[in-house]
């Protein structure tokens, strides 16, 4: 099928519209991913699946072909996407969490973009996380340390490109959930960040699609997976491969918003963003050890 056969699904008009299915979805995606995809029928399906909303399905469709035209990356036992514009946040304190999960012999692959915001990779050269341009880079740093950091426009350009389209259509497509569901490492278990708590759910129901082990998607610090101590979370995701939600209560009591902490990310010396860390990798903690006996995704050929 063309893309062209895609948009007729998705654009018959009332009655006679509909979602794609997941193979539908996984085609579609392959085709947008090409070389040669009309540029106009890229921009079609997307606008089109922005207006009815996109289901678990083609997420899950989307974010299969996407990795499949990706070569495998390093095993990774945690994927950490990070692809918030940060309007709403202050400094990138998540990276303390990461950094210190990885410390402790966890394999941590982040990968992300984050638009005209820069300081989380300002961040990971503070912290000293490293910044790897190819995956061969990436796997060689988590041997060494444990913790890589991907950039997307390097590692996945024709994904990139889809995303970057934001700047051409003027909003926001399914593609910024894609990314969030790239999972370059085959991690068995994930920590994503929404904006829109609406997505949380669809996160874990392509999850679960895809045949993940562990996920917690919050409403976090802009869109980050970056827990707010003085909020209670609402937490959504997989455990053993099977839905599951939490409410996590507040860790201090104290009125604050996150972008009031924009500060250097050393040293962390307030009482707020040291509840920040440590709320955030207490549920990275709790996540792990949703994976159950399978410790990546790779393993379970």
């Amino acid at each position: 099928m063309s893309l062209a056969e895609y948009v007729r699904i998705l654009g018959r008009g009332p009655g006679r519209a509909r979602s794609l299915t997941q193979v539908e979805a996984y085609r579609a995606m392959t085709l947008m991913l090409s070389d040669d995809a009309p540029p106009e029928a890229v921009g079609a399906i997307l606008m089109l699946m922005r207006m009815k909303g996109e289901t678990a399905d083609e997420i899950a469709g989307f974010a299969q072909a996407a990795q499949d035209a990706l070569r495998a990356g390093p095993a990774a036992d945690l994927d950490w996407p990070s692809y918030a514009a940060g309007r709403t946040r202050g400094a990138p304190w998540f990276l303390h969490a990461a950094q210190s999960i990885a410390q402790g012999g966890t394999r941590v692959l982040l990968h992300g973009w984050n638009g005209p915001d820069t300081r989380v990779r300002a961040g990971l050269k503070t912290l000293g996380i490293p910044y790897c341009t190819t995956l061969d880079d990436a796997a060689s740093a988590l041997d060494l340390g444990c913790i890589a950091y991907l950039p997307l426009e390097t590692i996945h350009p024709r994904l990139f490109a889809l995303l970057n389209l934001r700047e051409i259509l003027g909003l926001r497509s399914c593609v910024n959930t894609v990314c969030r569901m790239l999972n370059p490492g085959r991690a068995a278990a994930s920590v994503q960040g929404v904006f829109h708590p609406s997505y949380r759910l669809l996160q874990a129901d392509a999850a679960r699609l895809l045949g993940w082990k562990a996920l917690t998607v919050i409403k976090g610090g802009g869109g980050e997976f970056e827990r707010h101590p003085a909020k209670t979370v609402e937490a959504f995701g997989l455990r053993q491969g099977q839905p599951w939600q939490n409410s996590v209560p507040p860790l201090v009591d104290e009125i604050a918003r996150l972008q009031d902490y924009d500060g250097p990310l050393a040293p962390v010396d307030a009482p707020f963003t040291r509840a920040m860390i440590a709320g955030t990798i207490e549920l990275v903690h709790d996540t792990l050890a949703g994976t159950g006996p399978t410790a990546r995704l790779k393993d379970m050929a």
